[in-house]
């Protein structure tokens, strides 16, 4: 994978010039403030529409964005990332995932996101302790693994799905597939996952 591969994407879509990546994580190592002007330039309406599509609220969304900044600027250095835009697309996912569900505690229910959480939940399940921090990092081993063995159409229903976390509306209109068809594919999908994991034994 080269340094502006997004897995699942065109190289095209964000990251496709390697040496600009370079320079902004140059000037966050030299500590200079330019690097978070430089990095909501490049990567600002990125971060936002993961954190759009995960919150519904752009007011939301722009405070885990700048979260996503300050983080960044807090761990590089000592973090190098190989990619960008993974790694700020990352830390703005997960910064919208705890928001979405502290907020989904106090309303109890979240909606079409909160439902695609929980999807991926029955699969991989969403405990935080420390022995299930080191089983987390194996799985994200094997479903770099499924992912890639999947064909391309059905790899982007399900990258769209749990890690943009789009509507089934959204995707089936994307695809071109029926909403049923949509959902019956996804389920199949987790199914399969599940059983490559229990193979495996890291479930």
């Amino acid at each position: 994978m080269s340094c502006c591969t997004v897995k699942g994407f065109s190289s095209k879509r964000i990251g496709d010039d390697c040496t600009k990546d370079q320079e902004i994580l140059e000037l966050y190592r030299a500590r200079s403030e330019a690097a978070i002007s430089e990095t909501e330039d490049r990567y600002g309406r990125y971060c936002r529409r993961i954190a759009v599509n995960i919150l519904g609220n752009r007011e939301d969304a722009q405070e885990c964005v700048n979260d996503t900044f300050l983080t960044a600027w807090n761990s590089i250095p000592p973090q190098n990332p190989a990619v960008l835009a993974t790694f700020l697309g990352k830390i703005t996912r997960n910064a919208a995932i705890d928001r979405l569900r502290s907020r989904s505690r106090e309303k109890r229910g979240g909606g079409e996101t909160a439902l695609a959480l929980e999807e991926l939940d029955e699969v991989i399940g969403d405990s935080q302790t420390p022995e299930t921090e080191v089983l987390r990092r194996e799985l994200t081993q094997a479903l770099n693994r499924f992912l890639a063995a999947l064909p391309k159409q059905e790899r982007y229903i399900f990258v769209r799905r749990y890690w943009y976390l789009d509507s089934i509306r959204t995707l089936s209109e994307q695809t071109g597939f029926s909403e049923s068809k949509t959902a019956s594919m996804l389920y199949r999908l987790r199914k399969n996952l599940k059983k490559m994991l229990t193979e495996e034994e890291l479930l």
